[in-house]
């Protein structure tokens, strides 16, 4: 299996407060080969300027680190509000900042949840939204040499990514990617190898993350795992990423809390009208070595309020046995 490189994402660690510079010391001490920045705690009276990204850049460069950014967004909306928003600047900022780190990428996270509420617009009409902001911001990110890679969160599935891709007449290795988080595929009703997959050719940056989908009188539960630890065959997805991205990084994130799945509402399940049955069904088997793997006391579901207490420890151990997995070891 080809050797990639394995960091850390800022949101993992988030209960520390680090600053950038802070989560670059900790990647070094802690054998990580890279931070992305999902998320920037910046010190009272600083702000994110020219000084601080040449310093950051020069820091990382020092310690062999690779360097990832976020800040970017693909709908044009207040999900909260249904108002318009205008996310050209924040892009436009954002990439401007990736490009003077030397850093390839910018992570698109609109932060919606919204096939779980009743008054957000319709995912068609996200989908169109979206591709006419980002057909418009083309030019700056193919100019600043930064491809906007759209994170798999609850916004979209990997089927409607593809049509989003093709409504801005994008092609992979362009301006547009993907950021492919490996466990959000389960909350989307996603067999998290076939969604690899289908993202395969577009896939720029990674959130690799474990976890388990256990079923309920409510529907299906999805929640974080350690890595290694988890349903999610993270030695697949790995293999496929590093056969077709030799140059990728494979970054760590994890988190606790667990994202309730209504699978038994036709309403609901009639927002996802790409989930096929053979797709179901493996969603199903994954339910039943969920349960098994709870039954036997070796995975459990992680409140979020318990977090703070055990990223760092959890995150090291993540980062250790991705590289275990990558090795072709049994964690």
């Amino acid at each position: 299996m080809k050797k990639l490189r394995v960091g850390v994402d800022s949101y993992s660690l988030r209960p520390l407060g680090l600053t950038p510079f802070e989560l670059l010391e900790w990647a070094v001490l802690n054998g990580a080969d890279g931070v992305q920045f999902s998320e920037i705690k910046m010190p009272p009276g600083t702000s994110i300027d020219k000084t601080f990204l040449q310093e950051l850049r020069s820091f990382a460069a020092e310690n062999r680190l690779y360097l990832e950014w976020g800040g970017g967004e693909h709908i044009p909306l207040d999900l909260e509000t249904g108002r318009p928003k205008d996310v050209a600047a924040g892009n436009r900022r954002a990439a401007e900042q990736a490009a003077a780190l030397g850093a390839s990428t910018v992570r698109s996270c609109s932060g919606g949840l919204m096939r779980w509420k009743k008054g957000p617009p319709a995912t068609e009409e996200l989908l169109r939204l979206a591709a006419a902001a980002l057909r418009a911001e083309k030019p700056v990110f193919r100019d600043l040499g930064v491809t906007l890679a759209v994170e798999t969160h609850f916004e979209f599935t990997s089927f409607e990514l593809l049509r989003l891709f093709e409504l801005c007449g994008a092609s992979p290795g362009e301006w547009l990617g993907v950021c492919l988080d490996t466990m959000n595929l389960l909350t989307m009703l996603e067999d998290p190898l076939l969604a690899c997959r289908r993202l395969l050719p577009w896939v720029v940056t990674t959130h690799i993350k474990d976890g388990g989908l256990r079923l309920g009188s409510d529907g299906f539960t999805s929640f974080p795992a350690e890595a290694g630890k988890g349903v999610i065959d993270l030695a697949a997805i790995i293999e496929s990423l590093g056969e077709t991205h030799p140059r990728l990084h494979l970054t760590v994130e994890d988190h606790g809390g667990d994202f309730l799945i209504p699978v038994f509402d036709p309403d609901f399940l009639a927002r996802f009208p790409d989930l096929a049955v053979p797709e179901l069904v493996r969603l199903l088997g994954l339910t039943v070595r969920t349960g098994a793997l709870m039954e036997g006391g070796k995975l459990g579901i992680l409140s979020r309020d318990r977090w703070p207490a055990v990223c760092e420890p959890r995150v090291k151990r993540d980062i250790q046995a991705v590289r275990r997995i990558m090795s072709g070891e049994r964690t």
